[in-house]
């Protein structure tokens, strides 16, 4: 009898040991896990100071906001490629920005463009050049794009409205100060450069 006794009360003592464990495992596992949670939120969460007030802001992937940073750096790209005026420091720096987004398909059209005198005719005729976006397609899976813009060409006597129709890829290259998206415009090319106005300016 007290022998019996006896394994009982080691069979209890060894059920209530396994189920203390057991206890133990789970609230050390739920501990870790709500911790690590809690960390991964707070990682998220950036406080920016607007002056000396602390302003909650939430921290995104490039996933998230790739959509957003592809057409701005499009839109940046084709803003500095085709904004011009009669002005050869302005052009190499607009030019020099524009590079920092493009591969070498950007630097080959420049030159072309060069090589036609079209930077020479700019200045001499005093011509200022003016991009307008009208929409950009995305497309995240394949990172191809293309860009419809108008472009107006003011000169002396005249205004012109063109049509352009251009295309490419993007390629993901570190963030830098001149590329801040920390994307570049690959196998970029025109498909469509028409005039579709043309209006004649009143010199008095």
């Amino acid at each position: 009898m007290v022998i019996k006794n006896l394994e009982n009360k080691i069979k209890l003592v060894g059920i209530v040991c396994t189920a203390f464990l057991a206890g133990c495992v789970i609230i050390s596992v739920s501990s870790i896990w709500t911790a690590r949670t809690m960390v991964t939120d707070a990682q998220k969460k950036v406080y920016v100071l607007d002056g000396n007030v602390p302003i909650l802001v939430t921290r995104t992937t490039m996933e998230e906001t790739l959509d957003v940073e592809a057409k701005s750096h499009i839109e940046m790209f084709h803003h500095y490629f085709f904004t011009l005026a009669p002005d050869d420091k302005y052009i190499r720096y607009t030019m020099a920005k524009a590079m920092y987004l493009v591969d070498e398909t950007g630097l080959a059209q420049y030159n072309t463009l060069k090589e036609k005198g079209f930077y020479s005719n700019l200045l001499g005729t005093s011509s200022v050049f003016s991009i307008f976006c009208d929409s950009i397609a995305f497309n995240k899976q394949s990172m191809e794009f293309t860009y419809y813009g108008r472009q107006r060409i003011e000169r002396r006597s005249n205004i012109l409205m063109r049509e352009l129709v251009t295309a490419g890829q993007l390629k993901r290259v570190p963030r830098t100060d001149n590329n801040p998206h920390g994307l570049l415009i690959v196998n970029w090319r025109t498909l469509l450069n028409k005039d579709i106005e043309q209006k004649t300016k009143n010199n008095y």
